[in-house]
Parts: structure tokens; sequence; C-alpha cells
């Protein structure tokens, strides 16, 4: 099994910190894992983007041209990375920002109102944990406690204050999507 994030945005959005969220709870799981960020000299407001990669095996490469699934934060990333997500894969997007959707019938799509969501947990900075709350439920490969574990032993070691609303942040985002899995039904 090898898996391939991106996740995409402008600078500031907490995109980069989603993508090592994922790669730090893999890691934790005892998956092999690469992480690279990308992003512009101006940073907040800049375009930003990182890419994940999760295997069970030893990864021959982090470069990723056609990711099996997409976390897409804005308008200028959903152009840029919809029509890269593999046949077969699935693309998060924030439709707080972004009015399009996919015309492609060959990935699944999970739209989320990740700004809307978050702003009623009372922080629209918690947007990149909603999305990655509803990725993780959409596409489980790993479950959402492992990436509270990796939240507090990693990435909020030094600010747990931080980690209930990201926490919460993450259960609104799967409870989003296994509400709109219901409805489906």
């Amino acid at each position: 099994m090898q898996e391939e994030f991106v996740c995409a945005g402008f600078g500031g959005q907490g995109v980069l910190f989603a993508g090592q969220a994922l790669a730090y709870a893999a890691m934790d799981a005892g998956r092999s894992v690469t992480w690279i960020p990308s992003y512009g000299p101006e940073m907040r407001g800049g375009t930003a983007y990182c890419v994940t990669v999760i295997s069970d095996q030893i990864i021959g490469s982090p470069v990723v041209r056609q990711p099996s699934a997409a976390l897409i934060f804005n308008i200028p990333s959903f152009d840029k990375f919809e029509p890269l997500v593999a046949p077969g894969g699935i693309l998060a997007y924030n439709t707080s920002l972004i009015s399009q959707t996919s015309q492609r019938i060959d990935i699944t799509q999970v739209p989320v109102p990740a700004t809307d969501l978050a702003t009623m947990l009372g922080d629209a900075r918690m947007t990149n944990m909603v999305l990655l709350g509803a990725m993780l439920t959409a596409h489980p490969i790993l479950p959402l406690q492992a990436v509270e574990d990796a939240l507090r032993d990693h990435l909020l070691a030094k600010r747990p204050e931080r980690l209930e609303n990201n926490r919460l942040a993450l259960a609104q985002g799967a409870e989003f999507v296994r509400q709109m899995q219901a409805e489906a039904v």
C-alpha cells in the first residue's frame, strides 16, 4: 500500500501543518513516510503545498506526479491539483472558498465547508484539521486518533493548549463526512 497526498492552499492556512500531522501519524504507526513542503518566498498569503507519501514499504521516490489524494484549500490550488489526482483517487476540498466542482467521474469528491465549520468552532485557523478529519473519514488510511496522538507527541508538544481545538476540528470534519455519507444512502 502506498498513498500519496498533496495538501495545497495559501500560506497561513495550515496546509504544511496538515501534511506534517499526517506524516507524523503514519510514522508513529510504523509506516514509511516522506514529507516535502513547497512554498513561495512570501509564505503567508502565497501559494503553499506539501506532498506526504505513506507506504508499508520503503519509498523509492518522494516525487509525486499523480497523487492518490488531495486536500485542497483554495481556488488556485484546485485549478492546479484537481486534474492531477490519480484515477480512483480522492479530492477533498474546502467549499467555503471553492465554489466550483470537479467534472471528473473517475475520482471521489469530498466537498467540505471546512472554513465555515472551523469558524463555528471559534477558530478559522482550524480549517486544516477539519479538512484532514474529513479526508481520513472518507479515506481511512489512518485513524483520527493517530493524528491526535501525533499532534500531542510531536507538533503541539510545546503548545498543549491548542490540542483540544485541533481534536475538535478533526472530529467536526469527520462528523460532516459521516452525515454526508448517511444522506447519500
